[in-house]
């Protein structure tokens, strides 16, 4: 009887820590709630059946038969998107994977692939191999020494892998795209119609952004960090609908990322700005800049009324990153409009406000919660303590 009851008790542990993965009834308490949405709620439940978010409100509601987690004056906020993040299968995924959730993130659009390899991710978190968030998988595809034909038929190849966004399609930044390549651009956001794949584009000149929108391609990886986006240039933008994501802290130098000896470096570890391509100059342009271009770009598309996202474009350390991110974005944004860009902003360019970005009813139960209050500062960002994806609590550092 004993070593029944050993037994017993020993599957019902591996059923509660295999519960964990997958979603379950919760009720976070006690918590103050950025919905995400411009709504703050001083004190309130959070209550997830099945995956979603039941109800979202002030106070203390029926919590019975729920799992319950006492936020203690933590704050509840939207799971974190990174929208244009270079990730893919690899012995260290697991690891990698894991510090993007205790980051806060929990939904990550692939921001090149390959196709393959991101379907491989996507399934070891899935089938609950490794700890990891929402993974979104994109595909290469190059529109230099190919024809529209040939770049049609990958696209059609990547819908019947399942793959529904296209990896960043690089246009020739100074002096702008060649006709061949808005030739090929212009078959392929055709065919992405057609095939109902997204084409996002990386375009960092202004004249590449514009030739790109005109070839009807209605979503950005970067903003320019080329050269100054005009008030004209925006305000096109925003007209047609083209969504953006601000890769504000491109250019910038990180400290304390790679090393502790407070030298600057580049994204990729290697001195800044020296490294931030190749030489003195790229395309006339002195390195160093690009930082200077991107908050002031990012700022201009705002203030047009231009749908901007966020998204780190990295492979570092992820907390270094949003660290990195978020210290770029205070220089020009509120926090209040920092939620919204990286909530229903994000979530948007993803085609996924129904699902992500805002603490609402009916929405994906992506949680994070964090210590501290985000309206009174960034840092306060960097301090997740649990973080729930679709229901799952994945993350618990209390």
């Amino acid at each position: 009887m004993r070593r029944l009851f050993t037994v017993l008790t020993a599957l019902g542990g591996i059923l509660l820590a295999s519960s964990y993965a997958t979603a379950q009834d919760v009720a976070i308490t006690n918590a103050r709630i950025v919905v995400g949405n411009g709504t703050v709620i001083e004190r309130g439940t959070i209550v997830v059946r099945g995956g979603r978010m039941q109800s979202v409100g002030a106070g203390r509601t029926d919590v019975a038969g729920l799992r319950t987690i006492d936020a203690a004056g933590l704050t509840a906020m939207p799971g974190f998107i990174d929208a244009h993040r270079h990730i893919n299968t690899g012995p260290d995924e697991k690891a990698q994977m894991q510090a993007l959730l205790e980051a806060g993130y929990t939904t990550i659009l692939s921001g090149g692939g390959p196709a393959d390899g991101n379907l491989t991710l996507r399934e070891h978190i899935d089938k609950g191999t490794i700890n990891g968030p929402r993974i979104i998988p994109s595909g290469r595809i190059a529109l230099r020494n190919t024809s529209p034909d040939a770049a049609r038929a990958e696209i059609r190849r990547m819908a019947e892998q399942g793959v529904r966004f296209t990896g960043e399609i690089a246009l020739t930044p100074v002096p702008g795209p060649t006709a061949e390549e808005i030739e090929v651009l212009k078959a392929v956001v055709d065919e992405g119609r057609k095939a109902g794949v997204a084409i996002q584009v990386h375009a960092v000149s202004a004249s590449a952004m514009m030739a790109a929108v005109d070839a009807g391609v209605r979503l950005l990886v970067h903003v320019p960090n080329k050269d100054w986006v005009s008030k004209a240039n925006a305000d096109a933008l925003a007209a047609s609908g083209t969504k953006i994501l601000a890769t504000i802290g491109f250019g910038a130098p990180i400290f304390g990322v790679f090393a502790q000896d407070n030298a600057p470096r580049f994204r990729d570890g290697r001195p800044w700005p020296a490294s931030i391509v190749d030489g003195v100059k790229v395309d006339g342009v002195p390195l160093g800049v690009e930082a200077g271009y991107t908050t002031v770009n990012s700022r201009t598309l705002w203030d047009a009324g231009a749908m901007l996202g966020y998204c780190t474009d990295s492979t570092y350390d992820p907390l270094g990153g949003l660290e990195h991110e978020l210290k770029t974005y205070n220089a020009m944004f509120s926090m209040a409009d920092i939620i919204k860009l990286m909530g229903p902003n994000t979530a948007s360019y993803l085609g996924m406000s129904d699902q992500l970005g805002t603490l609402e009813p009916g929405k994906l139960a992506d949680i994070v919660l964090i210590d501290g209050n985000p309206l009174e500062g960034y840092w306060n960002m960097l301090k997740t303590k649990v973080v729930v994806k679709g229901g799952a609590v994945v993350v618990d550092k209390r």
